[in-house]
């Protein structure tokens, strides 16, 4: 008599986990493009040594850059809350801090653009290819 509790329990235990391996495969997000790409970069394009360490060089510069780039931003962004707090409203202090910050995102993605492309210069022909779609994938895809 206590062996059928004890088998329900464990079988409710196992099509509980069997629900949760099944949930994370169906319902389990793409990881995001840029994830995609780096990892097409690194993983899937059969870099050779040669290519590998000049992608490597290329993008211990451009960490370097991002992060000056993402600094200025967090700042026009505190700049933005001031501000706002000072004006409460859209007044000049306003739209100056959001031209200010248009400029630090326009010039990261500027820098982005120019390391991606020279990325793309250390690339043989067919891996270009691949790095050409995968870039276009990476603009053109949808948000989630």
């Amino acid at each position: 008599m206590t062996r059928y509790p004890l088998l329900i329990i464990l079988f409710a235990f196992v099509a509980a986990i069997a629900g949760v391996f099944i949930g994370r495969s169906l319902f389990t997000p793409e990881p995001p493009i840029e994830n995609r790409f780096h990892t097409l970069i690194h993983h899937e394009l059969d870099l050779d040594a040669g290519q590998r360490a000049r992608i490597e060089a290329l993008e211990k510069r451009y960490a370097v850059e991002q992060a000056l780039y993402e600094q200025e931003m967090r700042d026009d962004n505190r700049r933005l809350a001031d501000a706002i707090q000072a004006e409460k409203g859209y007044g000049p202090k306003v739209a100056e801090a959001v031209d200010r910050s248009h400029h630090a995102m326009g010039m990261l993605q500027k820098q982005t653009l120019q390391h991606l492309f020279a990325m793309r210069a250390v690339l043989r022909p067919d891996q270009a290819t691949r790095f050409d779609r995968a870039m276009v994938d990476a603009l053109t895809a949808s948000p989630r």
